[in-house]
């Protein structure tokens, strides 16, 4: 699936850009074009892959390069004002080459929280291809105002966008782990699970051919109808040998040799294993995937490590636990010695941490001026250490 990403604050800049540097390593082909939006000079110098035109700096009349201090108010009204500029980087993407733009956020600050839903209703205002959103809840440890800003972002974000696939910090960052080095372990483990997903369908010269494809139009069904979305992701390391590249015919045409009857066996096994671990282990959001409205089975690996008859009986299984009859399933052949389930559950309901941030949002109406009061001394402080000396980027 070929997509415009566009990221929106510090998390969803660093996320595209970790996705650029997946997209090089794997040669998936999912990434067509990238932009970055903040308001926060420092945070688009920072980036290494994204390009200096596609780095957009907004609300330089209001912040002067700064950021919002947690203020998504504040960064709604920039994203607003400033959708133009926003759009003179949107224009030079060649829209006619992809399948859709993929809005990428963290919804605890400000100007991603507060920006990316507004970016997602411009777009879907003016094109006709699908918009889904990524949005990154933050952890409960992070203060009061993250919370609240990602319980109001989620709602409006949810609203604006075709489907809204997310990542719950809570749910992945290690005990004893630093901010930083946690922040950039979450990024790896978005880029793996997302980019497995998005990859599928994307074959290019001289790779295998899927058995049964998995390809744009498939991921975009599953997303169809809106909604929150959450992605389980297992995998396992296997021998790669040079038989590997047979494909359909070197894998059913043996006859009834017992090695090669074994060898399907192990593999079918292997698989229907992944996915169970896939989409019982830690989603990107957890949840109780009974429920699920829609669900899509994407199988990795050296083709021949994956075979039809587990792929149905994974998309059977799945079938079976979310009570969906729109489960869909295939094939994504690669290169790499590692064979991988991505399970992607559209639709869910039963999300106690979206509960969660709901109640967060009734209770913080009490204390609305704290908290509005917290977000001004950010932007203070973010103003009096500013450092002159950053080299200019506009």
């Amino acid at each position: 699936m070929k997509l415009a990403m566009i990221g929106f604050g510090q998390a969803g800049g660093k996320i595209v850009d970790k996705f650029l540097e997946y997209d090089e390593r794997t040669n998936s082909g999912i990434v067509r074009s990238a932009v970055a939006v903040n308001t926060a000079k420092a945070d688009l110098l920072g980036l290494e892959n994204i390009s200096q035109e596609n780095r957009v700096l907004i609300g330089q009349a209001r912040v002067k390069g700064h950021g919002v201090g947690a203020d998504n108010e504040l960064g709604a009204e920039i994203a607003e004002e400033d959708i133009d500029e926003i759009q003179g980087a949107i224009d030079s993407i060649p829209v006619h080459e992809i399948d859709g733009f993929l809005v990428v956020s963290g919804l605890g600050g400000g100007t991603g929280s507060g920006g990316s839903p507004v970016i997602a209703k411009h777009l879907k205002r003016i094109y006709t291809e699908p918009v889904y959103g990524l949005g990154v809840l933050p952890g409960s440890d992070e203060g009061g105002i993250y919370t609240l800003n990602a319980a109001r972002s989620f709602q409006t974000f949810v609203r604006e966008v075709d489907n809204l696939l997310v990542f719950d910090n809570d749910a992945w960052r290690k005990t004893g782990e630093s901010v930083e080095g946690g922040y950039d372990h979450i990024n790896e483990e978005i880029v793996r699970r997302f980019g497995v997903l998005f990859g599928a369908g994307e074959i290019g010269d001289g790779d295998n051919v899927a058995e049964s494809v998995v390809d744009s139009s498939e991921i975009i069904n599953t997303l169809s109808g809106g909604g929150v979305s959450t992605v389980g992701y297992a995998s396992e390391d296997v021998e790669m040998s040079s038989s590997s590249g047979g494909g359909l015919l070197s894998r059913f045409s043996s006859g009834s040799d017992d090695s090669n009857d074994m060898d399907t066996a192990n593999t079918t096994n292997r698989i229907t294993s992944l996915v169970r671990k896939a989409a019982l282990g830690r989603l990107t959001l957890p949840c109780e995937i009974d429920g699920a409205e829609r669900a899509l089975l994407v199988m990795a690996g050296p083709s021949a490590h994956l075979n039809r008859k587990g792929i149905e009986r994974g998309r059977k299984w799945l079938e079976e636990q979310t009570g969906s009859m729109e489960v869909r399933g295939g094939d994504y052949p690669t290169n790499e010695p590692r064979v991988a389930a991505a399970v992607l559950l559209s639709g869910v309901h039963n999300v106690p941490r979206i509960k969660e941030l709901q109640q967060v949002a009734i209770e913080a109406q009490d204390n609305i001026d704290d908290i509005r009061q917290e977000s001004e001394d950010n932007l203070d402080q973010l103003v009096e250490d500013d450092d002159d000396e950053l080299d200019p980027l506009f």
